[in-house]
């Protein structure tokens, strides 16, 4: 059984930081595998926030969204069983549920997967969120 679990929410003053993890078990996260956050605001569409390739640190590759580019930050660790999403510099519109997923990119890039995702149809296992409260 494949399982996503987010840790690392909560409630911050704007400015401040947070790092969410997603660890990963029932899931072979290889090759083929993207690793990626969403944002879910009521009301509002999921936001496709970042994307991780990469078995191995050299084969690394990450896509971060406008939106959030230079205060977000995507990693993972070697064991490549749990992804990290670093938000420095918090403000109060980044305020929402935070997913992780992975799944399959097949022929396309781990941004093409995440975009997929987002429009619904590309293929992912999700956790069940977090929640980031940011006050101003």
């Amino acid at each position: 059984q494949v399982r996503l679990e987010e840790s690392g929410g909560g409630s911050v003053q704007a400015g401040e930081s947070l790092t969410l993890s997603c660890a990963v078990s029932g899931y072979t996260v290889d090759y083929r595998s993207c690793m990626g956050w969403f944002r879910q605001v009521p009301g509002k569409e999921r936001e496709a926030l970042a994307s991780i390739y990469g078995p191995s640190p050299a084969q690394r590759q990450t896509y971060v969204a406008d939106s959030v580019r230079g205060r977000f930050t995507i990693s993972r660790d070697n064991a490549g069983n749990t992804v990290f999403l670093e938000m420095t510099n918090l403000k109060p519109e980044d305020t929402g549920m935070f997913y992780c997923a992975v799944g399959r990119r097949e022929t396309v890039t781990c941004r093409e997967w995440l975009a997929s995702v987002k429009r619904g149809d590309g293929a992912a296992y999700w956790g069940q969120g977090t929640q980031v409260t940011i006050s101003s």
